[in-house]
């Protein structure tokens, strides 16, 4: 890519997406286009050529997509699974039918089989059944790998994927309801350090910015705590002829409920790293170079597969030693209840970045200094420090 190149980055407002923006802008690529939603709908076909052909992108990120935690993937599964074969259906074609360049195509480390051995290469792909909670997504994404390879080897096309494994960082989704489980676990301590404190000004601030089921600060107290409650944030009492526990008395205190048992493990990626990752694979790494590094069998004379990069740290952690070190960093003192009645998920789900560790890229920030930092702009961007 050359500094001014047209690059479109779709999905420049999430997580993935701002910090693809934010490290193209750092190396000098000053002719990024982007459009919101509300501008753009990428499930409309139409409305995506149109835009192709008026704009005529060289480079695209597609890191656009439908997106939630273990819980708003089962429950909205033909939602996961519909919207993002669109996206990537129509932003992949059109991408074909409109010459751009190169093409690097987001997934993520849930493509692999549940009980797929550990840490996860590529060549795992494919090779068992999926964890059935987030399997609609993960069939999506699979089908963009396979449209990407696919594309490359009838057209001659240089469309990459890379699968991330679980991100965190700056502009993260804290939604209850759909948040990943670092967001999530970060906005339930802070609220339950607010509710230890008696610090309503900052329950109200953050629920005005992040509202949830439509409660914001213009509730009564009561129906606050009460949809804190329903999210795992209560109030409990070691008293048990009391029947009211706010504000906190000394026979109260503030429990977080996590889903599971807290033994799944998990890694876990700063977004900016991962951002770095992408636009290194952009300046240095194309289709036939992933192919070549596979073999010295000439192309057409084998089948070629899994030309996917993992993008991780080759670390994990488990979701109680996780949800600990949230707890230390927040300075939460609460009780955490693992509520083993709900679901896992997979147990264990590390990836290989090996191969892009020879491709020349290794991750700089690790996990508790990432955490940090996501809390310093969790209370910044929301105005909401605890007194």
């Amino acid at each position: 890519m050359k500094k001014q190149s047209k690059i479109y980055v779709a999905g420049h407002n999430g997580l993935v997406g701002s910090a693809i923006v934010k490290a193209l802008q750092s190396k000098g690529y000053d002719n990024i286009v982007t459009r919101s939603h509300a501008e753009l709908d990428l499930t409309n076909q139409q409305a995506v050529a149109d835009f192709f052909a008026s704009e005529k992108p060289e480079y695209v990120f597609l890191a656009a997509a439908k997106v939630g935690g273990i819980v708003a993937n089962n429950i909205y599964r033909a939602d996961f699974i519909y919207e993002n074969l669109q996206i990537q259906n129509n932003v992949i074609h059109q991408s074909y039918l409109n010459g751009v360049k190169k093409l690097l195509f987001l997934g993520s480390t849930c493509i692999y089989p549940k009980h797929a051995p550990q840490p996860m290469k590529e060549e795992y792909l494919l090779t068992g059944e999926l964890e059935y909670t987030n399997e609609p997504y993960a069939i999506a994404k699979i089908a963009g790998i396979k449209m990407c390879e696919s594309y490359n080897l009838q057209y001659g096309t240089n469309f990459i994927s890379v699968m991330p494994t679980n991100l965190y960082g700056p502009n993260d989704n804290f939604d209850l309801e759909t948040s990943h489980v670092l967001p999530a676990l970060m906005r339930k301590m802070h609220l339950g350090k607010c509710l230890e404190e008696n610090d309503w000004e900052t329950i109200r601030n953050d629920l005005d910015k992040y509202p949830i089921e439509g409660i914001d600060s213009n509730m009564p107290q009561a129906v606050i705590l009460n949809i804190l409650n329903k999210y795992g944030i209560a109030i409990q009492s070691t008293d048990a002829k009391k029947s009211t526990c706010y504000p906190l008395p000394a026979t109260c205190s503030v429990s977080i409920e996590i889903w599971g048992t807290g033994n799944p493990r998990r890694e876990f990626l700063w977004s900016e790293d991962m951002a770095d990752a992408c636009v290194f694979v952009m300046e240095n790494i194309g289709f036939k170079d992933i192919v070549n590094k596979q073999t010295d069998v000439p192309t057409q004379n084998r089948e070629i597969r899994n030309t996917h990069i993992n993008i991780g740290t080759g670390d994990d952690i488990s979701i109680k030693d996780l949800a600990f070190m949230i707890k230390k960093i927040i300075g939460y003192n609460g009780e955490l209840h693992f509520n083993s009645e709900k679901p896992d998920g997979t147990s264990v789900k590390l990836t290989d970045p090996s191969k892009l560790h020879t491709l020349g890229w290794r991750h700089n920030i690790e996990l508790e200094e990432g955490i940090e930092k996501l809390y310093r702009w969790y209370l910044e961007t929301n105005i909401a420090v605890c007194h």
